[in-house]
């Protein structure tokens, strides 16, 4: 687990330099509130400011070949939140979808909701729902949005579902594994992430994609999520590739000796 600040890259390799990908790259976008209050601005313009950062790194995802790009945009844990900022946050993605839907399609991106939607008002359902209908035929970068989002929510009711279906005498207790885990997440279907970003200097996970994230690579960056733009999205990316990933074998360097 690395803290990179971005203009500089830290010399964090394990391995050979010059690897391939990512092909998914997943970001907890972190630091609206605090980009804000060092401006002496409301965290609404906070949120606001972040929104675009979300648009510039899309579009730099798909320009830089990511086929899969996750971000935490609203955690099941935000609901502790003050319910104006809720209501913001909330305005905040009627105008994204409304405004920014068209876009997107017309980039290619499709777009991929996780995450609860029992508890959601109607009219956000039909949001979240309008937003991968429209673009369910696209075939580029797909953006998957973790919104009212947690894991280990996500982790007990695929275990609820394996249990269901053993009772049911659909599924043998013998053939439960990773991938009838896999199957029943939220994520089905979706690569787990290569790369997983935290910005804002924080550095944790934050109920994140912890089934998804054995393997992935962790860059923690000092930079606020507002201020997130291509150029620290192609740092991260640096950063990766210059990494080994073993998945619990030796390295080349090991391997050799």
């Amino acid at each position: 687990m690395t803290a990179v600040t971005p203009g500089k890259i830290a010399d964090t390799a394990t391995g050979q330099a010059g690897g391939a990908g990512p092909v998914h790259v997943a970001i907890i976008m972190d630091g609206n509130g605090r980009w804000a209050a060092r401006r002496g601005l409301p965290r609404a313009e906070g949120h606001r400011r972040g929104v675009e950062a979300l648009r510039r790194t899309v579009r730099a995802a798909a320009e830089q070949g990511l086929r899969y790009l996750t971000i935490y945009s609203f955690s099941s844990e935000n609901w502790r939140r003050p319910q104006t900022e809720i209501a913001e946050l909330f305005s905040l993605l009627r105008r994204f979808v409304r405004h920014d839907l068209e876009s997107l399609s017309e980039q290619g991106v499709r777009v991929r909701i996780i995450g609860e939607r029992g508890n959601l008002s109607d009219d956000i359902r039909a949001l979240l729902e309008e937003a991968e209908t429209r673009t369910a035929a696209n075939q580029g970068l797909t953006l998957v949005v973790a919104f009212n989002y947690g894991s280990r929510a996500e982790i007990v009711e695929a275990a609820r579902a394996m249990a269901r279906d053993v009772a049911a005498g659909r599924l043998d207790p013998s053939a439960i594994d990773e991938a009838a885990m896999s199957a029943r997440l939220h994520t089905a279907g979706i690569p787990d992430p290569d790369l997983i970003i935290r910005t804002s200097g924080e550095e944790r996970l934050s109920n994140f994609l912890l089934w998804q994230a054995a393997y992935a690579e962790f860059l923690f960056m000092p930079i606020l999520w507002p201020d997130f733009d291509g150029k620290a999205l192609a740092e991260a990316i640096a950063v990766f590739r210059s990494r080994e990933r073993r998945y619990g074998g030796l390295g080349a360097v090991s391997a050799g000796a």
